[in-house]
């Protein structure tokens, strides 16, 4: 994959910690790892409350879930190497 080709999701909402955590060290690794990146707020979908409920925030790299609660960020470094 090209540098830059991969893309991370964060499913979370407002008003989270551990959700805002997380984007903090995303956004830190994407200054220097550039990728792109999407935020989803789940509150507003039902089906997206089903499936993520309280295992907010969940950190998807490539399609791939990669984290959930917390995000690792050698380890996110190293899936987008």
């Amino acid at each position: 994959m090209q540098v830059g080709s991969h893309r991370v999701t964060l499913f979370g909402k407002k008003e989270c910690c551990l959700c805002d955590q997380a984007l903090e060290l995303i956004e830190k690794v994407q200054r220097s790892c550039p990728f792109a990146f999407e935020k989803i707020d789940i509150s507003g979908d039902p089906a997206l409350q089903a499936e993520f409920g309280l295992k907010i925030p969940v950190v998807v790299v490539d399609g791939v879930p990669a984290f959930k609660y917390r995000v690792n960020e050698n380890r996110l470094r190293a899936l987008l190497q």
